[in-house]
């Protein structure tokens, strides 16, 4: 389970590393409304220290970076550091700069930020892994939304986590759902109450649509998610439900239960973010409209629940219909593979989610059919060597040898 026991106010310093994605921006309405000159009390009092952020949207960094004043920043390189300061000089205000830094030092400064008792992270794929494991050896609290770190290294964030008196809160819907409803039993120590988990999702753009459909969506088609606005990435997971097959393997590091006892739910609507069944039949769920700054605000703030302008609100009056349905693992094949993988608790979810990004890079990029991703990621797990309970340079390792292995098998597939 998510360690709870360590019971901290607000937070004052929050870094955010990822923070010209979707998340990261997110997270900063919520900073917004929380500043110090607006919040009514210093506990509910949020100053953004430090912020890290990819090349691709520099001009949007060099806004948040004058809006929020952070002391440190960082970007990929050296090419991209040098931007970044000539945009802030040119734009001519007379405020202090923030000290720059470049990779991977540069995140882990961000991730380490002495004035910073919590960490964002809300990165996308395996780069999430070192800052992260860095920032719970100090004891931040983790707001979550870099669902790769756990796949890829679960049981070394559960270790540490434990030893340093780090506080984990998931950011993603379904993983905050999760979380709350099972907040009372487990802090009541009696996990033994849960029956299962319900995790949901909306069933993606490809829910209704066939097989033979499915196998030839273009990219278009599998970036139209019906519910949510993600970057690209996570988009492509979620129509091949990748996504939720990765969750299955998060929930079960979060929250410390078997593969057995996580069940996912299709739920077209996106209402109901998450359910637990406990023991007596009960099922205790979260609702809410399909909107991450929920999440992100009770992440940041919990164990308290503060007020914010910035979150919408759902009413129960207005919703027509709630439905639900099991997944089709047939027209869904990486779901299947997830559910598989979850049960070993072994290198192999490192080496699945390592694949999957080279994959769905290559089908972005119009390279490869959409059938082909799951293809692709059957074979590379096909072809992995597992390891119990792996290091992390046993993960470090992995993560490499897939990417190459994915890569290779992605260039057979191609070749006529």
């Amino acid at each position: 389970m998510v360690s709870s026991s360590k019971v901290l106010t607000a937070p004052r310093g929050v870094s955010i590393i990822g923070s010209t994605g979707s998340i990261g921006k997110q997270t900063l309405d919520i900073a917004r409304a929380h500043s110090p000159a607006l919040s009514g009390s210093a506990e509910e009092a949020i100053r953004i220290v430090a912020l890290a952020a990819g090349k691709s949207k520099l001009e949007d960094l060099k806004e948040q970076i004058l809006e929020f004043q952070p002391d440190l920043v960082s970007v990929p390189d050296q090419a991209s550091k040098e931007e970044l300061f000539n945009r802030l000089k040119e734009h001519g205000k007379s405020l202090p700069l923030p000290t720059i830094m470049v990779g991977e030092e540069g995140l882990l400064a961000c991730a380490e930020h002495p004035q910073a008792g919590t960490l964002v992270t809300a990165v996308v794929g395996f780069l999430g892994v070192k800052p992260t494991l860095a920032a719970i050896k100090q004891g931040k609290r983790i707001v979550l939304a870099n669902k790769e770190t756990m796949v890829a290294a679960g049981h070394l964030v559960q270790e540490l986590a434990a030893r340093h008196q780090a506080v984990i809160v998931p950011v993603d819907s379904e993983h905050s759902a999760i979380f709350q409803s099972l907040e009372a039993s487990l802090l009541r120590g009696r996990p033994q109450e849960v029956e299962q988990v319900l995790l949901t999702g909306s069933g993606g753009p490809f829910r209704t649509w066939s097989k033979e459909a499915i196998a030839a969506a273009t990219v278009s088609d599998a970036l139209n998610h019906p519910n949510w606005s993600m970057g690209a990435k996570i988009t492509i997971d979620s129509a091949t439900l990748m996504n939720k097959g990765l969750e299955i393997i998060e929930a079960r590091w979060l929250f410390q239960v078997p593969e057995s006892k996580i069940k996912v739910v299709i739920h077209p609507q996106s209402i109901l973010h998450s359910a637990v069944e406990f023991v007596d039949g009960s099922i205790v769920g979260q609702l809410g409209l399909p909107d991450m700054r929920l999440p992100i605000h009770y992440a940041i703030f919990y164990p308290e629940r503060v007020p914010s302008s910035r979150v919408p609100r759902l009413s129960l009056s207005q919703i027509k219909q709630l439905t639900f349905e099991e997944p089709d693992l047939e027209r869904f094949p990486c779901l299947a593979l997830c559910q598989e993988v979850a049960r070993r608790d072994d290198s192999s979810a490192c080496v699945l989610n390592a694949a999957n990004e080279i994959v769905v890079e290559s089908f972005l990029k119009g390279k490869i059919g959409f059938s082909g991703i799951a293809r692709t990621l059957e074979r590379v797990v096909g072809e992995h060597k597992p390891i119990k309970a792996p290091s992390l340079e046993d993960i470090l390792e992995c993560d490499k040898w897939a990417r190459q292995q994915a890569s290779l098998t992605l260039a057979a597939l191609q070749t006529p």
